[in-house]
């Protein structure tokens, strides 16, 4: 699941390509997967942000843009 999806609403708000890749895996995490972990309906979940490593000169210049992904296994 994507967790922008869960935060934003397409139709409604002018989000051109998400939110923080960091913002939003916290956001919904603490929400939304910690209350089903609590709740015992996911056992085992593997959670990952990602983002891109960028500066404000980068997409001008023309060059590639990096991405980087930090993932958590969580398990009960």
């Amino acid at each position: 699941m994507i967790a922008g999806v869960l935060i934003f609403d397409k139709l409604e708000q002018d989000t051109h390509s998400g939110g923080s890749g960091c913002a939003c895996c916290g956001t919904v995490f603490s929400g939304y997967f910690f209350k089903q972990l609590r709740e015992k309906k996911i056992k085992k979940m593997l959670l990952i942000a990602t983002g891109a490593l960028m500066n404000s000169t980068t997409s001008q210049q023309g060059e590639s843009i990096p991405g980087i992904a930090h993932a958590i296994s969580i398990e009960l």
